[in-house]
């Protein structure tokens, strides 16, 4: 695989609603981001990524976009943007923003112009459709619930599709001059400085056409979009134009959000000459993902987070690189999802960063994860503004659930866990904001925040530091950057352990999933403890007793 300025960089997620709130309004914005800089290079990271911060109603949290050439005044202007791009480029740090082209905003002007016109230029920048016998074009499902066919505005039996929130449209990708339109608006900002994009939502933009119905899998006689995606050809023709006209003559980072993409399909996302430089590993965060709502999700084990990691690591081996993550802005924190309930621990967090930190591909955080920041605790479906979660608790009593057991779902799997405000300290408003949040703070600040942690080398920030300065340092990151991924003990329970080789050296990282101790046994003898979560490291010949979840990683001696 031909090297890329990017392999060896860490990543670091921004949900700029909830990090830093300059004015005192309870809303993060991009003042408050520069003021942090210089936290994030302490930290060790390279490249940040910006969920929306374009203007928008937010009725999707900003990836409704009215505007893809204006900030949101929540946020500041475009002279402190500027200015990011700037103080972060002086610090050998790249920004990234979030590229959201399956659909906008109804209040977008192409949008209101399909309006005023739906036969002109601008009705074909969207699906539009005519009811046919009070008949909607299709059953398919939106993802946040209901179907995805809304009335146009100003006209009685004409409908338009949002495969999303009813306020975000989807694009025709079909339609050329729309294309152009997009790439034309991406290069103006790769022109600015950007260092790329991460791709929102990108599989969608390929529609499986003409509109059909797939068979109901709810009572209420619509189907999942899974299965138009599951028959959509095609999209790569879109992303590889994207590519060569955007992309490619900048040099720059892409990195999708890509669902349902086909296994023989992989090499043309990330490989050689790829869609993109790399894509998410979604196979955890989708493991036992129920069509039929969040109540009948089955959580994951240790033992089946295993096997998702290993199952797309063996997926890609050598052709391309995944981005791995264990949360982000669509999900609950990865701590208290990975780890078995009452069981999240400053150990436990350590261990879960160890396994996923030094997997073959590029390390993201997600902001408060280096902190060890866990789901939130809920006394009511009110205090939620994740609209997916109201869905959800909607479907969870329809079902049968009580109200208790509904909340305790979306306590579990709701957007809003990632979303709450960055624990910077114990003060008042987590010192996220001198105002009143737009969010709840999560109430265990007091305990969990980065000024309790940032001199203390045991603490889980500590140890994020740690694992960064492991994966950057030169004697190893060539290893642990290309080095080959290969599993140890597949099938141990709660055990995950595996193999990075490089030319002439061999690392081992492995990780106790249980409180319980366990002995077993290494590929090799012990040359130099790289690193551990606990005190002590108990090898003894061809064996290692690991500590209730405790993760090492070890440097192999050379066989001679």
């Amino acid at each position: 695989m031909k090297k890329q300025w990017w392999h060896n960089k860490i990543a670091y997620q921004i949900y700029p609603k909830s990090f830093c709130d300059s004015n005192g309004d309870g809303i993060g914005d991009l003042q408050g981001i520069i003021s942090k800089l210089d936290y994030l290079k302490d930290l060790g990271i390279d490249l940040i990524w910006l969920s929306p911060i374009y203007k928008s109603p937010l009725a999707d949290q900003g990836y409704d976009i009215a505007d893809y050439y204006s900030i949101d005044p929540r946020f500041g202007t475009m002279e402190d943007m500027d200015q990011l791009i700037a103080e972060a480029g002086k610090r050998g740090m790249g920004i990234i923003m979030d590229l959201v082209v399956n659909h906008c905003s109804d209040e977008h002007a192409w949008f209101r112009k399909a309006c005023e016109d739906p036969s002109g230029p601008y009705g074909d920048y969207f699906y539009i459709r005519e009811a046919v016998d009070g008949k909607l074009p299709c059953n398919w499902r939106s993802y946040f619930g209901g179907p995805v066919w809304e009335k146009l505005p100003g006209h009685e039996n004409l409908y338009y599709l949002h495969v999303f929130h009813k306020k975000q449209p989807d694009l025709n990708w079909e339609n050329p001059r729309l294309r152009e339109e997009i790439y034309q608006m991406v290069n103006w900002w790769l022109d600015k400085g950007l260092a790329g994009f991460r791709l929102d939502a990108i599989i969608n933009i390929k529609k499986a056409l003409p509109f059909r119905d797939y068979p109901a899998d709810r009572e209420d006689g619509l189907c999942s979009i899974h299965n138009m995606l599951h028959e959509a050809k095609g999209v790569g023709d879109f992303l590889g134009e994207m590519r060569d006209r955007t992309f490619l003559p900048h040099h720059a980072f892409s990195v999708g959000e890509v669902f349902n993409e086909k296994e023989e399909e992989l090499p043309d996302f990330i490989g050689e000459n790829g869609y993109f430089s790399s894509m998410f590993d979604f196979a955890e965060t989708v493991f036992g993902h129920s069509e039929q709502g969040w109540y009948r999700s089955v959580d994951i084990t240790p033992d089946d987070y295993k096997r998702c990691v290993f199952h797309a690591q063996r997926r890609v081996g050598d052709f391309g690189f995944l981005s791995n993550i264990i949360e982000n802005h669509d999900e609950p924190r990865g701590v208290s999802r990975y780890i078995p309930e009452g069981e999240v621990s400053p150990a436990s967090k350590k261990m879960l960063a160890t396994m996923y930190f030094l997997l073959r591909g590029l390390p993201w955080i997600y902001q408060g994860q280096e902190i060890g920041m866990e789901n939130r605790k809920l006394q009511s479906i009110d205090e939620v503004d994740d609209i997916s979660s109201h869905d959800e608790y909607k479907v969870a009593l329809h079902a049968g659930l009580s109200g208790e057991e509904a909340l305790h779902l979306v306590e579990k799997y709701g957007r809003d866990n990632a979303r709450t405000p960055f624990q910077w300290n114990g003060g008042p408003g987590a010192g996220f904001t001198n105002g009143t949040p737009w969010l709840t703070v999560n109430p265990n600040y007091t305990q969990i925040n980065l000024e309790a942690q940032k001199e203390d080398p045991d603490s889980v920030f500590g140890y994020y530091r740690r694992l960064i300065m492991l994966r950057k340092d030169p004697r190893y990151s060539e290893t642990l950057t290309f080095g080959a991924f290969e599993p140890w003990l597949a099938q141990q329970h709660n055990l995950m352990a595996y193999l990075r080789k490089g030319e002439d050296q061999t690392i081992l990282i492995m990780g106790n999933f249980q409180p319980q101790p366990q002995t077993v046994p290494l590929p090799g003898p012990v040359g130099k403890v790289l690193l551990t979560n606990t005190e002590a490291v108990h090898a003894d010949g061809p064996f290692i007793t690991l500590d209730g979840y405790q993760a090492v990683v070890i440097e192999l001696k050379k066989s001679e």
